[in-house]
């Protein structure tokens, strides 16, 4: 690998680039899934391949290819080179790299105990229909289906830069799941409760800890009593989230504006823009004291996780919100030297061989409370004299700026003075941004912080995506307005 890397760094140099950097990579999926007591589908994917980038004067290049061999790599940087000399014409801002140290033998992998691609098939096969079995064996208002799926993600890259560093990775991620479906035979609805583990950077241990085959009967119950429930009553109320809900209101309404490329404009034709501004930093109160946020791109079993970004820089965390004032954003080296920075967060990514890098989003997590004293949802749920609690993620809807929000969930329960007192229906709280975190006024103790996260989180033109974790405990906030989702016939 480093005699094919050596190549297109010469041949970059060759024709001019004041910098290059070279990936080569091999990808690798695996999904398998289940319905009722049948396998539903197999499928497995490689690919792999090399994609060249380099800066010539002062603008980007790009060029990938499948085939690799030195007549190959050669070709390509070649291109990649006449293709930054094509974008330098409409390049308005020559771009400068912030420094970053050299690493010239770096090496890191996800810490797994049992890689996924090693497991046989009948074992994957075997433990989706338990689950499955599991789900069938609870009796309903009406049928009960069930869908269980594995899917496991590898990704081996080696990464060469004209700047000396030649870095060696394997990434792996797992993700075992199940959504099951209640029908009422009388009314002819439907409901459903999804398994409520997320994506994590982790082996195939996964599945034992997440257990879902014990999950799968409650999730069951929990899908025919959402039949019986109560509509909610609009209106401001508190609420209470668990961190399974919680994960993606900090992804889109904390992660995504705090991306110094939308806050620069560089996203506004797809992916939109941001409330956030520069002047605001060290400033601005985006949150309430008690909350505290931290970007981590070396937060273990996390899913953004790595030891070296695709820019070259070693891995590292930092504080986005402290006290609940914005004092950070996530950077890489071309836009941190936009804004004067002399060091880049860390934070390019590219989903594989043929996608070019840039920015993507760290590990966004909201810190536990400080202390020793104990916090869970139920503490949480004891101050509260009107309210909702609310697990699962589900369905939202975000403006472009990231400002103006609405979140579902999947399970609702109603609090009154302190104590749950029957499940909802049609829930969705709404808000804007600094409100929303402003109201925040209690979060649990470290004993409960969890990770959430997805594999999908989409950006840039053509699309990739990353794959993210964001942690939190349960948090609490105040007269928050909930809506009633349902329809109106």
């Amino acid at each position: 690998m480093k005699e094919l890397a050596d190549a297109a760094l010469d041949a970059a140099r060759r024709r001019g680039a004041s910098y290059a950097d070279v990936r080569l990579s091999r990808n690798m999926t695996e999904v398998v899934s289940a319905r009722e007591r049948r396998v539903e589908n197999v499928a497995s994917t490689e690919s792999s391949g090399f994609g060249v980038r380099v800066l010539v004067d002062g603008a980007w290049g790009f060029a990938a290819s499948n085939k690799v061999d030195k007549a190959e790599i050669e070709k390509i940087t070649a291109r990649a080179v006449e293709i930054a000399r094509a974008n330098r014409a409409i390049q308005r801002r020559r771009i400068t790299l912030v420094p970053t140290e050299r690493y010239p033998e770096a090496r890191w992998a996800t810490p797994v105990e049992r890689d996924p691609f090693t497991v046989p098939l009948s074992e994957k096969v075997e433990h989706l229909l338990k689950i499955n079995e599991a789900a069938l064996g609870v009796r309903g208002p009406g049928p009960i289906f069930v869908n269980s799926r594995m899917m496991f993600v590898k990704e081996e890259k080696s990464f060469a830069s004209t700047e000396g560093s030649y870095i060696e990775q394997t990434l792996i991620r797992s993700w075992p799941s199940f959504t099951v479906t209640s029908v009422n035979s009388r009314t002819g609805n439907f409901e459903q409760r999804a398994s409520f583990g997320s994506p994590i950077g982790k082996g195939y241990e996964v599945v034992a800890e997440y257990n879902l085959i014990d999950e799968a009967p409650k999730a069951v119950e929990q899908a025919i009593k959402k039949h019986e429930a109560k509509p909610v009553e609009p209106g401001q109320r508190d609420l209470v989230l668990h961190p399974t809900n919680l994960w993606l209101t900090i992804h889109e309404s904390i992660g995504h504006p705090t991306e110094l490329d939308r806050i620069l404009g560089y996203e506004a034709n797809y992916a939109g823009t941001s409330f956030v501004t520069l002047a605001m930093l060290g400033k601005f109160r985006f949150a309430s004291p008690v909350v505290n946020v931290r970007a981590d791109k070396t937060q273990r079993f996390a899913l953004a996780t790595c030891g070296w970004d695709d820019d070259g820089v070693k891995t590292t965390e930092w504080d986005i919100i402290r006290d609940g004032i914005l004092v950070d954003l996530q950077t890489v080296r071309d836009n941190a030297a936009v804004i004067g920075r002399r060091r880049s967060h860390g934070s390019a990514y590219a989903e594989n061989w043929g996608a070019i890098a840039f920015q993507r989003m760290p590990n966004v997590n909201l810190l536990p409370a400080a202390g020793n004293q104990r916090i869970g949802v139920e503490e949480l749920i004891a101050d509260v004299e009107d309210g909702v609690y609310i697990e699962g993620d589900g369905s939202y809807s975000i403006d472009q700026q990231r400002y103006n929000f609405q979140f579902g969930g999947q399970v609702f329960w109603e609090i009154k003075k302190g104590k749950l007192v029957g499940m909802l229906r049609d829930v969705a709280y709404q808000g804007r941004t600094p409100d929303f975190w402003n109201s925040c006024d209690a979060v649990g103790s470290r004993e409960f912080y969890m990770l959430g996260g997805a594999f999908y989180d989409g950006k840039g033109e053509p699309g990739q995506s990353n794959a993210v974790s964001h942690g939190c405990p349960p948090a609490r906030f105040r007269r928050v307005n909930i809506i009633n989702t349902g329809r109106r016939v």
